[in-house]
């Protein structure tokens, strides 16, 4: 069966992804931007209201993933309150001055969200030569990669994360996210053997659909 995760930025989202049979959530803030991290009392209600795994966003800012002392700190504390909060898995990530992963600073991320899940988020689509980039996580020890296959959208990229559901080998989960609705999760599905798919929170109606048509 296929997992769905949506991308929600409030309780209300939330809750309805969940009666919509959405697996997990990754809550933020921002989303209009890409997403940032969310306000600690909303992970708290989140949390407290949801059955489903809630993994929380920790991006200090919109724009590039190329971030100073001071920001990383920033990231590291929030790992810290999302945890304490009660988060499932945190979402993060960081590039390099050249759109490659940033290394050393995911394995002190990865580091501080430990026991949890690290899901490396779209970021991940920025690097050139993606399957070394998935081999560079994968060594550091990522859970997951949240991927177009570096393209505009998974739909384009299907070949892209074929190819890295094969790599990956089942040591790190590739879930697929970029314009995956309704009308095209089966057949992206079917064309990359992805377990798990990555949709912004639309409506429950579609939500619904989305799961369904998922299998």
């Amino acid at each position: 069966m296929t997992l769905v995760e949506a991308a929600v930025e409030s309780l209300e989202e939330a809750l309805s992804a969940q009666r919509a049979g959405c697996g997990r959530i990754e809550l933020c803030a921002n989303l209009s931007e890409g997403g940032t991290t969310p306000d600690p009392s909303l992970i708290v209600q989140t949390v407290r209201e949801c059955r489903i795994p809630i993994f929380v966003m920790i991006r200090p800012r919109a724009g590039d993933f190329v971030y100073s002392p001071a920001e990383i700190d920033f990231m590291l504390n929030q790992i810290g309150v999302a945890r304490s909060s009660g988060a499932a898995g945190i979402v993060t990530g960081a590039l390099d001055a050249h759109d490659e992963i940033d290394g050393r600073t995911v394995a002190r991320l990865l580091l501080a969200t430990q026991p949890l899940p690290l899901t490396f988020h779209r970021a991940f689509d920025r690097c050139a030569n993606l399957p070394q980039a998935l081999d560079e996580l994968t060594g550091i020890g990522v859970n997951r990669v949240l991927t177009s296959g570096g393209a505009r959208t998974a739909a384009e990229g299907a070949g892209n994360l074929a190819q890295m559901v094969q790599r990956s080998r089942g040591r790190i989960a590739i879930l697929a996210g970029g314009k995956i609705r309704a009308d095209n999760v089966a057949e992206l599905v079917s064309n990359t053997g992805v377990s798990e798919v990555h949709s912004r929170y639309l409506d429950e109606g579609s939500m619904r659909d989305l799961v369904s048509r998922a299998g």
